[in-house]
């Protein structure tokens, strides 16, 4: 078969376009508190897989530490990176705010999860690989 014609999962096609957009993503707890453990991640990596798959974008890669969490999204060019990044950090906040309440409130007037801020890397030079690499290598709380 020709080269051109064999799949490759990060080309995406669409009805007019094909396209390859990759962001890598960091978000940090607000004042970087460390409040995630493993279970705490691994729910937050579930909400932020299904918030991707409502803007028809697929959550690659996530891992994350005890103050901050990083992803790698593959998201269609209809798609504002900023409106995706709110929803993901809108939507996790929630959910993760009423399930650990103890964890996260901690005593607190302002319950805010994420801080304002958040980092977004374009992969067009690396390839996704050494980034998802680099999300793996993260030192995850047991």
């Amino acid at each position: 078969m020709s080269p051109r014609w064999e799949t490759n999962t990060d080309i995406r096609r669409g009805r007019h376009v094909t396209y390859s957009l990759h962001a890598h993503l960091v978000f940090l707890t607000r004042d970087r508190r460390g409040v995630f453990d493993d279970a705490m991640l691994k729910r937050c990596e579930k909400i932020m897989g299904d918030v991707c798959a409502g803007f028809d974008a697929k959550l690659r890669e996530f891992n994350g530490e005890a103050d901050h969490v990083h992803l790698l999204v593959h998201y269609p060019p209809k798609v504002a990176l900023s409106k995706l990044i709110n929803s993901l950090k809108g939507v996790s906040s929630r959910y993760l705010r009423a399930e650990y309440t103890s964890l996260i409130n901690r005593n607190e007037t302002d319950s805010a999860l994420w801080s304002r801020s958040y980092f977004a890397g374009s992969c067009g030079d690396t390839s996704p690989t050494v980034i998802r690499q680099y999300i793996e290598d993260q030192k995850r709380p047991a």
